[in-house]
């Protein structure tokens, strides 16, 4: 059997309080950090993406040569505050969402492949 004078100085080992002279604000800045980094690597990217999104969908214009987020070609012949007039082929036009125009013909998609803007 174990002698009582083994386990004392073991259990007032593991009773041990840290120091108490650790400011919390020193305790707090890991996480500070972390926030940081989430900020700037993510939140930031994404919240410029959004606003050119929404710059080119505010700035879209009759005539101008788009294609939809769902693929479909087509010219701009009506605008309203949430939907785009497209024709697509000779006396065949559509009505689509502004959020579903996904960049200019010929150029690099404004609007990515995971979804619209909000």
């Amino acid at each position: 059997m174990m002698s009582v004078s083994f386990l004392v100085p073991t259990t007032v080992a593991l009773g041990a309080q840290p120091d108490a002279g650790v400011s919390p604000w020193v305790q707090l800045l890991p996480f500070a950090v972390i926030l940081a980094i989430f900020y700037v690597l993510i939140l930031l990217p994404m919240k410029r993406r959004q606003r050119k999104v929404a710059d080119f969908q505010a700035n879209l214009k009759i005539g101008d040569k788009v294609v939809t987020t769902a693929g479909i070609y087509g010219a701009i012949t009506r605008l309203s505050e949430s939907t785009v007039r497209l024709q697509i082929a000779d006396k065949v036009t559509i009505e689509v969402a502004r959020a579903g125009i996904g960049g200019y013909q010929g150029q690099e998609p404004v609007v990515t492949e995971s979804g619209a803007s909000s």
